[in-house]
C-alpha cells in the first residue's frame, strides 16, 4: 500500500520544478503549487496526494448506473469520489465534486479497510471510484482495491481514461472493470471543451481491451450540435469495430444542460435512438441508451438469434434470461461479459442510497 499522502509517478526537474507524470497534463510545480487537478500538489522536493482516505459521500448504486450492463447486472455497487479533475469539461454534471476547490467539502473519513469492510457489509459485490476520475487519485485507488480484493470485493473505476502508459499499467492492474468516458471522436471537440487531448483515451481504450482482462465498456455523452453529427458517430463506431470489436457494449447518453454549458439543450431521445441504430448497423452487437426512457436501448439482445436477454427498467433488471456462464437461454450462443443469477444480489433497483461508513460516530 502507499500510505497516507504518498504518491508516484512524479521526478524532479533540473530547473528545480517537480513534474507531475501520471496524466498527459504533464504539470511542472514550484513549491507549493498543485496541478490541474488540484490534488496533487508539491511539497518540498515530492509529489503529495491531498485527498488520501477522504470521499465526498457514499451511495449505494445499481451497477447499472456507472453504467455496466454485462458486469454483473442487477448486484450493487458502493461507489464514492473525491475531488478534482485532470480534464477541464464545460459540460461536467459532477461539477460541484469534480471541480472543488475546497479540501473541506472531504468531510468523510475513507480508510480503504473501511471501505472494503463498509462494500462488505451492506451486500455490494464491488466499489466504485466515481464521480470524480480516480486516475488522479491513483495510489488512493490502488489502496482502496487492495483491501477490497482481500475481502472478495470488486473494483470499478469510472474514468475518462486520460492517464500517461506506466501508471496505467499498474492502476488498472487492481481494477475488475472499467466504463470509459469516450467524449467524443474528435481531436477539436477534446481541445475546445475539455482541455485535453483525444490520442490519450484512445490508447487507454485499446490498452484495456487488448493487453488486460479488466471488463470494458464505453459511454458517450451527446452534446446536441458539438458531438452528436452522423459523421463523428459513424466514425467512432467504426473506430471501436476495427480497434476494439464489436462486442465491447457502448453506451449512448443524454446530455443536460450544467456546468459551463447552460446554453445548450438537452439530447433529444430520437437522438441518441439514431445513434443507436447508427451503431449496430455498423456492427456493434451490444448498444444501450441512457438518461432517456428507452425500453428497446436498455434491453441486451443475443446477437445471434434476437432473443431478449435481460431487460430493464431504468436501472433495475426487469428480466434475466441468461444460461448460467452467460449463455443465451434460446441458441445457446455466449454473451461476452461476467454473468450470475441476480437474484442472489441484494439488489437496490432504480434507487440510490446514500450510506454512512462509520455509523456509530
Amino acid at each position: 500500500m502507499f500510505g497516507p499522502n504518498e504518491t508516484r509517478w512524479w521526478r524532479l526537474l533540473p530547473d528545480g520544478r517537480v513534474a507531475c507524470d501520471l496524466c498527459p497534463r504533464d504539470c511542472r510545480l514550484h513549491e507549493g503549487q498543485r496541478g490541474l487537478c488540484f490534488v496533487r500538489l508539491r511539497e518540498g522536493d515530492r509529489m503529495v496526494l491531498d485527498t488520501w482516505g477522504r470521499s465526498s459521500g457514499f451511495c449505494i448504486d445499481p451497477i447499472e448506473k456507472k453504467p455496466l450492463y454485462h458486469f454483473y447486472p442487477g448486484s450493487s455497487v458502493l461507489s464514492f469520489g473525491t475531488a478534482g479533475c485532470n480534464l477541464s469539461c464545460k459540460f461536467c454534471q459532477n461539477w460541484d465534486m469534480s471541480k472543488s476547490r475546497e479540501m473541506d467539502t472531504l468531510m468523510d473519513r475513507a480508510l480503504p479497510e473501511e471501505l472494503a469492510r463498509a462494500a462488505k457489509n451492506w451486500g455490494a459485490e464491488s466499489v466504485a471510484f466515481t464521480y470524480n476520475d480516480p486516475v488522479i487519485f491513483a495510489e488512493y485507488a490502488i489502496d482502496v482495491a487492495e483491501a477490497c480484493r482481500s475481502q472478495g470485493v470488486r473494483t470499478v473505476a469510472v474514468t475518462a481514461g486520460y492517464i500517461n502508459e506506466i501508471p496505467r499499467r499498474e492502476f488498472f492492474s487492481w481494477m475488475d472493470a472499467a466504463n470509459v468516458d469516450l467524449k467524443s471522436f474528435s481531436e477539436d471537440f477534446y481541445y475546445r471543451v475539455t482541455g485535453g487531448h483525444l490520442k490519450p483515451v484512445l490508447d487507454t481504450l485499446v490498452y484495456l481491451r487488448c493487453e488486460t482482462s479488466v471488463w470494458l465498456e464505453i459511454t458517450t455523452l451527446l452534446i446536441p450540435g458539438h458531438n452528436d453529427s452522423e459523421e463523428e458517430i459513424t466514425a467512432l463506431c467504426r473506430w471501436i469495430q476495427k480497434e476494439l470489436g464489436p462486442d465491447v457494449p457502448l453506451h449512448f447518453s443524454a446530455f443536460h444542460p450544467d456546468y459551463k454549458m447552460l446554453n445548450v439543450r438537452s439530447t433529444p431521445p430520437e437522438t441518441l435512438r439514431k445513434a443507436r441504430r447508427r451503431a449496430l448497423s455498423e456492427g456493434l452487437k451490444y448498444v444501450y441508451t441512457g438518461n432517456i426512457k428507452d425500453d428497446e436501448g436498455g434491453r441486451t439482445t443475443c446477437p445471434s438469434c434476437g432473443e431478449i436477454l435481460i431487460e430493464r427498467d431504468g436501472y433495475r433488471v426487469s428480466r434475466y434470461a441468461l444460461e448460467t456462464g452467460g449463455r443465451c437461454s434460446r441458441c445457446h450462443a455466449a454473451i461476452p461479459g461476467h454473468f450470475e443469477d441476480p437474484d442472489r444480489f441484494s439488489s437496490f433497483g432504480n434507487r440510490r442510497m446514500p450510506v454512512l461508513i462509520h455509523p456509530g460516530e
